[in-house]
């Protein structure tokens, strides 16, 4: 069964997606949304000197602002309807696991199955309403007080009726946006909310490759450096695809039962335990954090409010020591975290010892679950720090020669890990098709 599954996955073509109909509706239904979220991506706020604004992002494009726009899909540098994207929903996400993980109530809800888990996304929705309507007030504030080097206001006419108008058009675009992503989890191909960031930054690519070949045009940056910058970019996408493939196998073996005169059991399997089990999130978990304080800071006026603020927000700036080590701090964290979330030792160890099976040289039970816990410690420590040099070593080289966010490590493991993700749940659905049609062909032949 296992070498028929690997011959027919490696047989996948698009001729067997041209016959797949299911397969061919949620991929459609897939692309239509993300083709929806990028034109959503032009649609400005009103009340925006389009001007002025394009001259303030390109004064700020290295900072803060810069990184915000990446993960934006470059819907905040329009000041688009979509300008907070899908990362206070991600901020909220945050926030329900942790709460879940030290309330007992929402433990207790997270253990009910599908209706906990109904009411804890319902939650989570309240969250973002509650998170998008605060950033989306301080970005209001914040783009009244900041003008272009012309002293030009983005703004044309500041006021309340312009920030209440710029909460609700952003707070809505943002929870239009969270449905989409959900859309698309349970009608499409992948997921959702990692695809809609997939989607952003991989449109804005093109654009920060010709700014790229311009700074090298200008002489901003030697030829040599450009063609280092794009072997750097090919060995970060090498090196990504072989860690998130790296595992590590458990041999699991299963007792010998009688049945009648046959003999069944007897087999060994084995359990696959990923070097990153997180995947992509911490990386976009630690991003939504970090850039929180970092954006109520940079908007909140920091010459008004005082010399202290001002430290602060040139401190979190990006690239800068504190940003770094802040980041990598949170992506180590949350490596950890969601890792302790998707896989319980205990758990695992409990249905290996219900169906039989056990781990050569471990005793059932406890002991198993010890076992298991042990090398996944072991296989998180060296994924997470796998995760920070990713992330790392490539914005710090960045930072220094303003390069575009979008070559940095951040982007390109997203968009490695979210590929790959995307094509396995294809090659999945395409194998169901595929063996449902021979069930099928079995039963025709087994009525005649």
């Amino acid at each position: 069964m296992a070498s028929a599954a690997e011959q027919l996955a490696s047989n996948l073509n698009f001729g067997a997606i041209a016959k797949a109909t299911e397969l061919k509706k949620r991929i459609w239904f897939t692309l239509g949304v993300l083709i929806i979220y990028r034109f959503g991506t032009y649609v400005p706020i009103p009340g925006i000197d389009p001007v002025a604004l394009d001259q303030l992002f390109s004064a700020q494009a290295g900072g803060i602002l810069g990184m915000l726009d990446m993960f934006a899909g470059g819907a905040l540098g329009r000041m688009s309807i979509f300008a907070l994207n899908i990362m206070p929903y991600i901020s909220a996400s945050i926030i329900m696991q942790l709460m879940t993980a030290v309330n007992p109530t929402l433990e207790q809800l997270k253990k009910e199955g599908e209706s906990g888990r109904k009411k804890i996304n319902q939650y989570t929705r309240y969250g973002t309403v509650a998170l998008a309507t605060v950033q989306a007030y301080g970005l209001a504030v914040g783009m009244e007080g900041m003008g272009a080097a012309t002293g030009a206001s983005a703004v044309i006419d500041p006021g309340w009726y312009f920030r209440l108008t710029t909460v609700i058009t952003i707070v809505g675009g943002t929870v239009f946006l969270m449905w989409l992503g959900e859309q698309i989890t349970s009608r499409g191909v992948g997921n959702g909310i990692s695809l809609i960031i997939f989607a952003g930054i991989v449109a804005e690519l093109p654009r920060a490759l010709v700014s790229t070949l311009e700074l090298g045009r200008t002489g901003a940056l030697s030829t040599l450096f450009i063609m280092f910058m794009l072997v750097m970019v090919v060995a970060v996408i090498t090196f990504i695809v072989f860690m998130e493939r790296a595992q590590r196998r458990l041999i699991v073996q299963y007792p010998k039962r009688q049945v009648g005169n046959r003999m069944f059991g007897g087999e060994s399997s084995h359990l696959p335990l990923k070097l990153n089990t997180a995947g992509v999130i911490p990386p976009i978990f630690a991003s939504a954090l970090l850039l929180l304080p970092a954006t109520l800071i940079g908007f909140s006026g920091a010459d008004a409010a005082g010399g202290w603020v001002q430290p602060i927000a040139a401190s979190l700036e990006h690239g800068q020591p504190l940003f770094i080590a802040l980041y990598m701090a949170l992506i180590i964290f949350f490596c950890f975290f969601y890792t302790a979330i998707v896989f319980n030792p205990e758990e695992t160890a409990e249905n290996l010892r219900k169906y039989g099976g056990f781990i050569p040289g471990i005793r059932p039970g406890k002991n198993t679950a010890a076992y298991i816990d042990y090398v996944l410690t072991r296989l998180t420590t060296v994924g997470a720090l796998y995760l920070a040099l990713v992330c790392l070593l490539p914005e710090i080289l960045i930072s220094q020669y303003s390069i575009p966010f979008y070559f940095g490590g951040t982007s390109l493991l997203i968009i490695v890990t979210v590929t790959m993700d995307t094509v396995a749940q294809i090659h999945s659905h395409l194998m169901a098709h595929q063996y449902e049609g021979l069930i099928k062909k079995a039963k025709l032949r087994g009525r005649r």
